[in-house]
């Protein structure tokens, strides 16, 4: 295998029941591709891909993009702690989506209970989606909905806002970006977003180091992997077996 120096890990869904395999990817700029599979999402499984890749190529690593699973965070920490390990922004984004899905459903639920307009009815494409991709429909159906001071449309308006901390070039002005954000988050009174904030403050250096990675790696190649990876396994109806998987 010729060395790689910067990888991407992920996990993928291949059986109900929570089944997930863990994939490799080589990530560098001028060679993406696919590097290895592991059965499950468990330490001992990302420790069997350092094990294959040994220690002097393990050594050579200079990125490493992941999210914020435990065993990724545990195993690159004591395996390749020289490289620098980029938390995955997409993940950082589906978090907040998830968070704001959250706010979205539990104040529905009150507004019906307590006898409002059901203002955020058909809403949650809304405010999951960027801006740019939304219908006509859900355009304007965001443009009423602004109108409100709802905290759903907090919660919405703090993604949004948090969009601009990828535009920094400069690892300072994006801690002092994300110290303020986060600090305005925790006042917001908005739990699903405070547990967000509290999750980039207790990971804020391994945040920055996509500014001290920029421009060496792009994190959605391996979104874009993942996605072959599940078409191909919905094209074949699943796998039965973990080595129907290594197989195809």
């Amino acid at each position: 295998m010729p060395c790689a120096a910067s990888i991407g890990v992920d996990e993928v869904q291949w059986q109900r029941g929570h089944k997930y395999l863990t994939l490799v990817y080589q990530i560098d700029a001028g060679s993406k591709r696919f590097l290895w599979i592991g059965k499950d999402r468990t330490t001992k499984t990302f420790l069997r891909f350092f094990r294959m890749l040994g220690k002097e190529r393990s050594g050579k690593l200079k990125f490493i993009c992941s999210d914020l699973w435990k065993p990724y965070l545990k195993v690159i920490a004591k395996k390749s702690g020289g490289a620098i390990h980029v938390l995955d922004r997409f993940h950082l984004m589906q978090k907040m989506n998830k968070a704001i899905d959250e706010v979205r459903a539990a104040e529905t639920k009150r507004l019906k209970q307590d006898g409002y307009e059901p203002v955020l009815k058909h809403s949650r494409w809304c405010l999951l989606k960027r801006p740019e991709n939304l219908t006509e429909k859900q355009t304007v159906k965001l443009s009423a909905l602004l109108q409100y001071n709802l905290q759903s449309i907090r919660a919405y308006l703090l993604r949004e806002d948090f969009q601009r901390f990828g535009e920094y070039t400069s690892p300072g002005w994006a801690t002092r970006f994300l110290v303020e954000w986060c600090t305005r988050t925790m006042r917001s009174k908005l739990d699903p977003m405070k547990k967000v904030a509290r999750t980039l403050k207790n990971h804020r250096e391994l945040v920055l180091n996509w500014f001290r990675a920029k421009g060496a790696l792009s994190a959605g190649t391996v979104e874009g992997f993942n996605h072959k990876v599940k078409l191909t396994t919905r094209k074949s109806y699943g796998f039965r077996t973990y080595e129907a998987v290594e197989i195809a």
